[in-house]
């Protein structure tokens, strides 16, 4: 027997009830999707990555050759002045060293007149006492030495210092003998003249003596030691010995 169908009636409660809903389209009549994206999905901008500012730093710039080599001298001098002065002050503790001493101890003139060609002439002989007051330095006194007399700014005489070495701690006594001539002496001698009246004739012995310093057994650069005596006078006469009212002596040295 055919199975019967069985048909149910539908209840109003099972009726689907259609939507009144309203709908709005996607995109608009005449637009097309991708002009304003998608309405729906809105992405994030995307991520930007921010650098720090940094100034830019100046090339370095290379040192010319020029300037390698003048750093390089200033820089050789510098340490040729730093061993130079510790051997200075090792030299000044080790040996302690002192200038010498001079005096002129004695003045006698042998000749002094006035020629026919109105010329003086003028030798003296002049005692002078070198003192060497080092410990450990001897002085050798070299050729070439020039000794002089001069009266306000004329030279009267000149000689030299003969050749010797000075010890340590010596004691030396020269007798020099100096000669010269003054040309146009006239008014020299009368200046001299007023000045005897006075009781003080100014004399100056200058000396140039070139020298080597022996330290131990170590004989140093040359110097030349510069030695200027002053003094004053009683009076100028041949054949007169020269008294020595006052004198003082200053010395220096240089390489």
């Amino acid at each position: 027997m055919a199975d019967h169908q069985r048909v149910h009636p539908l209840q109003d409660s099972d009726a689907v009830a259609p939507s009144n809903k309203a709908t709005t389209p996607l995109v608009s009549r005449g637009s097309f999707r991708s002009d304003g994206g998608d309405p729906e999905r809105q992405y994030p901008p995307p991520l930007s990555r921010t650098i720090p500012y940094s100034p830019a730093k100046p090339p370095r710039r290379r040192c010319s050759c020029f300037k390698k080599c003048l750093c390089w001298t200033i820089s050789l001098l510098l340490i040729l002045l730093i061993l130079l002065g510790i051997l200075a002050a090792i030299i000044f503790f080790v040996f302690q060293p002192k200038l010498p001493k001079y005096s002129v101890d004695s003045m006698r003139i042998t000749q002094f007149n006035l020629t026919n060609s109105n010329s003086l002439s003028s030798s003296f002989n002049v005692n002078i006492t070198s003192i060497n007051p080092n410990k450990k330095i001897g002085i050798y006194y070299l050729g070439g030495s020039h000794l002089s007399v001069w009266y306000t700014g004329t030279k009267l005489c000149e000689g030299s210092l003969p050749e010797f070495y000075q010890g340590h701690r010596n004691t030396t006594v020269l007798s020099l003998t100096l000669a010269g001539q003054t040309d146009n002496a006239t008014g020299l001698l009368q200046s001299l003249q007023a000045a005897q009246q006075s009781g003080s004739v100014p004399l100056n012995l200058r000396a140039k003596v070139p020298v080597r310093l022996k330290l131990g057994r170590l004989k140093l650069m040359k110097l030349k030691f510069l030695v200027k005596c002053r003094g004053n006078v009683h009076s100028i006469g041949e054949g007169e010995v020269i008294r020595i009212r006052d004198s003082s002596c200053k010395f220096r040295f240089r390489v």
